[in-house]
């Protein structure tokens, strides 16, 4: 929807200033989608916390409120055209909030899968998890597509998903802890109270205080990098690319990213189903070998701004450092399993 609320949201007399506004805002440009996700590392500290410490169920009934409310500002919000900046602003706080939420939303229901299914069944659980996000962006889209094509409010689409995420909401309220945390903290309470030991002179233990740490955490984050990146190339770089180079309208570009998440659903599918039968590092492996084809394949596009300075390779200059940083994420792990006797 980003290129249909990109005019009715921020000033479209002035092409120069439109262009600077994109990179703090909701719209089809260079960095217009990077609200969503410059945020997530903060929902990822926020939530986090609050999974540690209150529970992964309370993670992810709040995140799934937190974008119900956000689809209810962004459906009800009055356009530029009656407001002025207030509406560019509020859009961007709601994409800011829709940033923060998914990440809570999506990290904590991997959380929640991950502790309550044992291994191999868990491998596909958790990816059927991404093969459902996936499947919501193609109903996202599907749902624009039809209120585009014929001609209906824009807001209809927003209120769908105001719908699906109250349902969901309320449907979480109902999910029991996780088994893992439940007796983790029962645990420790249990034998603090045998032990007749205070809970605060725990504080200062190095145990109960263990540090993450740092290498494991960098090597995820360096495979997380890829998602965003790729997922800013397919759809909105590409998309951009439709509508300055080809002549696209709002709705041929949405109809094109329909097109591309049904694609996007089926390969989820598929390696959910290979990671039952195949161990997931090695399916992450192949992935990496995919990517280093799809560098090839884009590089001629070149992103807006940096083709300007080096010509079509441009995007060489993003795409080349997040897949060395995959492939060294992925070793890291390759490395820990192996220690493990997970995987030879």
């Amino acid at each position: 929807m980003a290129v249909l609320l990109n005019e009715l949201f921020f000033p479209q007399s002035d092409l120069h200033t439109t262009s600077l506004l994109s990179a703090f805002s909701f719209q089809l440009s260079a960095l217009g989608f990077c609200t969503t996700f410059v945020f997530r590392p903060f929902g990822a500290l926020l939530f986090g916390w609050i999974g540690d410490n209150i529970g992964r169920k309370s993670t992810v009934v709040i995140t799934t409120f937190m974008m119900a409310f956000s689809c209810f500002v962004m459906a009800v919000l009055p356009t530029y055209a009656q407001i002025g900046l207030i509406a560019s602003c509020a859009i961007t706080l709601c994409r800011v909030l829709q940033g923060i939420s998914s990440m809570g939303e999506i990290t904590g229901a991997g959380l929640y899968l991950t502790e309550t299914i044992k291994p191999p069944s868990q491998y596909m659980a958790v990816s059927l998890l991404t093969v459902f996000s996936t499947l919501g962006g193609v109903v996202a889209l599907f749902v624009a597509s039809i209120v585009t094509s014929n001609e209906f409010n824009w807001r209809f689409a927003f209120f769908f998903g105001l719908t699906i995420a109250v349902v969901g909401g309320i449907a979480r309220t109902r999910l029991r802890e996780t088994p893992d945390f439940v007796n983790a903290k029962l645990d420790l309470e249990r034998t603090l109270e045998i032990a007749n030991i205070d809970k605060n002179r725990l504080q200062d233990n190095p145990i109960v205080n263990k540090k993450v740490n740092i290498k494991t955490s960098i090597s995820y984050f360096l495979i997380q990098c890829t998602y965003p990146v790729y997922y800013y190339v397919s759809y909105i770089h590409c998309g951009n690319l439709l509508k300055t180079s080809f002549g696209y309208n709002a709705e041929q570009i949405i109809n094109q990213n329909l097109i591309l998440s049904i694609v996007g659903v089926l390969s989820c599918i598929i390696l959910s189903y290979l990671s039952y039968k195949i161990y997931p590092l090695k399916i992450l492996k192949n992935q990496l070998l995919i990517l280093i084809i799809f560098i090839n394949f884009v590089s001629s596009f070149g992103l807006i701004y940096l083709t300007k300075a080096f010509g079509y390779y441009g995007l060489l200059v993003i795409l080349i450092p997040i897949t060395i940083g995959f492939g060294f994420g992925l070793n890291y792990f390759y490395k820990l399993e192996r220690e493990t006797g997970e995987i030879t």
